[in-house]
């Protein structure tokens, strides 16, 4: 189980905020039964994404999966390629270790800590396929613009884990967060974007979470922006 308390002032500027959401009893008893078997342990040590899952395939990796029904569903409809969710909040992980186990998933695992920090110190280079990033914090005031996760710092540490010709999927409802995203992304020599330069991708090929499809009753829009690394397979 994983250290609540934080007593290291000097970590970095963080792209989340811890909520105080609580845990329901199945939740919790998910943590209690499949935490072993489900999630990797992290303590800023190398870990090896090939030995972690039951068959060696291509990995695609979603930070902040939020409460995991989107990656649960993405697990359960590409058998041949394994998921690796990186997600802080413990109700999230509690409710997608319920679905991996109740389906029993050999292709999905979760890392319960700082994305940033796996990026930085667990994953070695040239190992991800796909990264997703779907609806992050937007940290919509101008103030806080410096704690959205997508940065141009963030980017090139993304970089060094991905393979050639990899992709990037980010997607918000958030209009500025977007544009942002974008021009950090298309800024990169590394990067092409796949839909046209300046374009956003109108029709994208993921689930829709309940957040979105509660944005959309409210009438928000959705930004999708999908970008691949340049070079050769």
């Amino acid at each position: 189980m994983p250290n609540h308390s934080d007593s290291d002032h000097n970590r970095p500027i963080r792209s989340y905020v811890i909520r105080s959401g609580r845990l329901t009893d199945a939740q919790r008893k998910a943590i209690d039964s499949y935490w072993t078997q489900y999630v990797i342990e992290f303590n800023n040590h190398a870990i090896d994404p090939v030995s972690i899952f039951a068959v060696p395939q291509k990995l695609t990796v979603e930070i902040g999966f939020g409460m995991g029904d989107s990656l649960l569903e993405m697990a359960q409809s590409n058998p041949d390629v394994n998921f690796l969710g990186i997600e802080v909040h413990q109700p999230g992980v509690g409710k997608l270790l319920n679905g991996i186990a109740e389906n029993q998933l050999t292709n999905l695992k979760i890392i319960c800590h700082d994305a940033s920090e796996v990026l930085q110190f667990g994953l070695p280079a040239h190992c991800i396929d796909r990264l997703l990033l779907f609806f992050p914090d937007p940290w919509h005031k101008k103030r806080h613009n410096k704690r959205r996760l997508v940065q141009p710092e963030f980017i090139d540490r993304l970089l060094k884990k991905m393979r050639p010709q990899a992709k990037i999927h980010f997607a918000t409802d958030w209009q500025a967060y977007a544009e942002h995203m974008m021009e950090v992304l298309e800024a990169n020599p590394e990067l092409e974007n796949v839909n046209g330069a300046g374009a956003f991708w109108l029709q994208p090929n993921r689930p829709v979470t309940k957040f979105e499809r509660r944005g959309q009753r409210l009438g928000h829009g959705v930004w999708d922006l999908l970008f691949r690394t340049k070079g050769e397979n």
